[in-house]
């Protein structure tokens, strides 16, 4: 897997992933940057931990770059996601796209964060002050409260 699409448990350098995707034919480079937010349907978050099956989630990651390559020919694509233990306000997710003009760049990156949300396998746990609980797919659409999702639930 190219360092294009990465699944990291360090700390992400906005700066490096914009870098993958700058070349002289770009006229609008779009940046995403995912936080962590504090409050999420009124409960407040001390933290959360990310969790991803890292083989096949960078391959979903290429794909979705497959994807905007063909949508939308002239964009160049890097995104990177942090796993593990994050604290409010930090970075989750960079995607990072170039193209010759901007409207392209703004939709083409937001098209990337919404397929993340449907089918790269990343999870998460979130901690409360008054309990935690795996939300069992980016689109926040299942809770867990006993446990990680079965294998079905996430890639199904």
């Amino acid at each position: 897997m190219n360092n294009y699409f990465r699944i990291t448990d360090e700390f992400i350098s906005v700066e490096d992933v914009v870098n993958m995707v700058v070349r002289p034919e770009s006229g609008a480079v779009n940046t995403f940057i995912g936080t962590v937010r504090e409050f999420t349907k009124g409960k407040r978050t001390l933290y959360l931990h990310y969790d991803a099956y890292v083989p096949m989630a960078e391959k979903k990651l290429a794909q979705i770059g497959d994807e905007i390559q063909t949508k939308w020919p002239d964009a160049r694509v890097a995104i990177t996601h942090r796993i593990g233990e994050l604290h409010i306000s930090d970075i989750a997710v960079v995607i990072a796209v170039s193209t010759p003009h901007r409207a392209d760049s703004y939709d083409a990156s937001r098209y990337a964060i919404e397929r993340i949300k449907e089918i790269v396998p990343i999870w998460k746990k979130e901690h409360w002050e008054d309990g935690e609980s795996w939300i069992g797919d980016q689109l926040e659409t299942k809770a867990y409260p006993t446990g990680k999702p079965e294998e079905e639930d996430l890639y199904g």
